[in-house]
């Protein structure tokens, strides 16, 4: 049986092309056609719909956007939700709300399937290198037979327990990443507006203590105002929503998630929601532009 793949966006399209190139047989369906092209020159054969994937695939993976799409390629709500994952395994990759994911596992096992959640750590150039972490949670088989699966994917995985511990370990490690990313950006703002040589900032960053992967990332993209998407700015607000309101849930306190919710927020309405994350530094020179202009 083949193994089936449904969302191939930014981050699914190179996921979806290293397990091809793994030697995968894959199935694969996308709601826009002409994202499949690579997949059928890597080998992939392209379903005619969701059904078409349930229907040739034991194990399947899901890459989508969010609960709506979720709810549509599974027919969730419908009689033929039961016919798509009885007797197959949902690998869930995406990011959603653990209430949601929770409840969707519950479905899937009352419909003789079984569900495993799997997001990942990492962006569209960590997809494209097989180096992605991912977290999984779901019971111990359905996990232990998932997890070679994605050794294309990723460069190591976790096993976080029941679901949805993956969403929740996800969400503090995006929570980290999130001020992180904020921070750099805020930082090569205030040296730029007191002149200073943001080359020679990078430099001192890439040398010091608290140079990390996602600084020599992201720093570059900053000296260059490069916003080519590699985590999108709506992605990450969507993201800071969901462990927001898991936060509130918790009675925990989110200070630092919350200043960044805001400034995502305001980027995305500035327009920029499908630039790369280092965007939020338009809405920092917007809240610049304002206090000059007062």
């Amino acid at each position: 049986m083949y193994v089936g793949f449904i969302g191939l966006g930014v981050m699914g399209q190179p996921m979806a092309l290293n397990l091809a190139r793994a030697g995968t047989p894959l199935v694969v369906w996308n709601r826009t056609p002409g994202r499949a092209t690579p997949l059928r020159e890597a080998g992939a054969e392209i379903a005619a719909s969701p059904a078409e994937v349930f229907d040739r695939a034991d194990t399947v993976i899901l890459m989508l956007a969010d609960e709506s799409a979720l709810d549509a390629v599974l027919a969730r709500g419908t009689a033929d939700f039961a016919t798509r994952v009885g007797g197959r395994t949902v690998v869930h990759m995406g990011t959603v709300s653990p209430a949601y994911s929770t409840g969707l596992r519950d479905a899937v096992r009352a419909a003789g399937g079984t569900y495993v959640e799997a997001p990942v750590s990492g962006s569209r150039v960590p997809a494209e290198q097989g180096e992605l972490v991912a977290m999984l949670a779901g019971d111990d088989d359905a996990v232990a037979a998932v997890r070679p699966l994605l050794a294309p994917l990723c460069r190591e995985t976790f096993d976080c327990g029941e679901v949805p511990g993956a969403l929740l370990m996800k969400f503090s490690v995006n929570l980290f990443l999130i001020t992180l990313v904020t921070g750099l950006t805020e930082a090569f703002h205030f040296a730029d507006r007191h002149g200073l040589d943001q080359r020679l900032l990078r430099d001192v960053l890439d040398a010091g203590p608290m140079a990390s992967a996602v600084s020599r990332g992201k720093a570059p993209k900053l000296l260059a105002r490069d916003f080519a998407v590699q985590a999108a700015a709506a992605d990450v607000l969507k993201n800071n929503r969901l462990i927001a309101r898991a936060a509130r849930q918790a009675g925990l306190a989110s200070p630092l998630l919350d200043v960044c919710h805001t400034l995502y927020d305001e980027a995305v309405a500035q327009g920029h929601g499908g630039e790369d994350m280092v965007a939020v530094l338009h809405a920092l020179e917007a809240r610049t532009g304002s206090r000059t202009a007062a």
